[in-house]
């Protein structure tokens, strides 16, 4: 079994595997987007970065479900009108915000 401090290194190093792949920044907005408000629905991220970017409803999705899944880092709550709502762990707040630098 890990210990606490090898999970966080494993977490580590996925996220920035997956960001050094991040050629648009659209990774790096959607990982600031969670530091800063906590939880949001894909919705709300998607109208967020339609700001900025050309991006749909889909592709968020699926880098969410990535960053859910694979990385380990968000949590999925369902809201009372149906509605899928994702939040940063807690206990990853500090290594997220490290390497995305949001201060």
């Amino acid at each position: 079994m890990r210990s606490p401090s090898e999970i966080k290194r494993v977490i580590e190093g996925r996220l920035r595997s997956y960001l050094s792949r991040d050629r648009t920044g659209i990774r790096r907005e959607v990982l600031i987007l969670f530091v800063k408000t906590r939880s949001i629905t894909i919705a709300e991220i998607v109208a967020e970065l339609q700001k900025r970017f050309t991006v749909t409803f889909h592709a968020i999705a699926s880098m969410v479900g990535i960053i859910a899944s694979r990385i380990g880092i968000l949590r999925a709550i369902r809201n009372a009108d149906g509605l899928n709502s994702y939040e940063l762990k807690e206990k990853y707040v500090d290594i997220v915000t490290g390497i995305v630098g949001v201060a």
